[in-house]
């Protein structure tokens, strides 16, 4: 069977990676223009102490490097959990192309619920959005996670 979504496979293994540090259990993978991987991150704000320390935020940070400018034309994310607003607009400043996102978040998301920063005239970069891939273990990942906390 060919894997469809290698790189929503990878941001799982990030983010079972963040849930097995303590973190929220979310991971995001950066790929270039050639489908090579620039960079995969989980979350990490407990640890680092930092409320900015999101996945999608510190593989943006670190693409950016590796691609060797802020803007990450032609690059695409693939994160499990729907961004938050911060994300969301930090994807739109980078330039992203795509974003590919598993569970949605009816609390916290930036795309579809809550803050929808796409949908406003203000934001000058709207990527592309897909939705719902790897939706299934994406969420189940988090309620475990979750459900083990309580």
């Amino acid at each position: 069977m060919i894997d469809t979504f290698p790189h929503m496979h990878r941001a799982l293994e990030e983010a079972r990676r963040a849930a097995s540090r303590g973190e929220v259990p979310i991971g995001a993978v950066v790929v270039g223009p050639d489908g090579a991987v620039l960079a995969a991150a989980g979350n990490d704000v407990v640890a680092a102490k930092d409320p900015t320390g999101h996945a999608e935020m510190i593989a943006i940070r670190a693409a950016a490097k590796a691609f060797g400018s802020e803007r990450l034309e032609g690059c695409d994310l693939y994160v499990t959990l729907e961004p938050c607003a911060m994300c969301a607009q930090a994807i739109a400043f980078a330039r992203i192309r795509r974003v590919y996102f598993g569970a949605d978040d009816p609390k916290g998301g930036g795309i579809t619920v809550g803050a929808r920063i796409y949908s406003h005239n203000t934001t000058h970069h709207k990527p592309e959005v897909y939705g719902g891939i790897l939706e299934r273990e994406s969420a189940q990942l988090l309620r475990d996670f979750f459900k083990a906390r309580r």
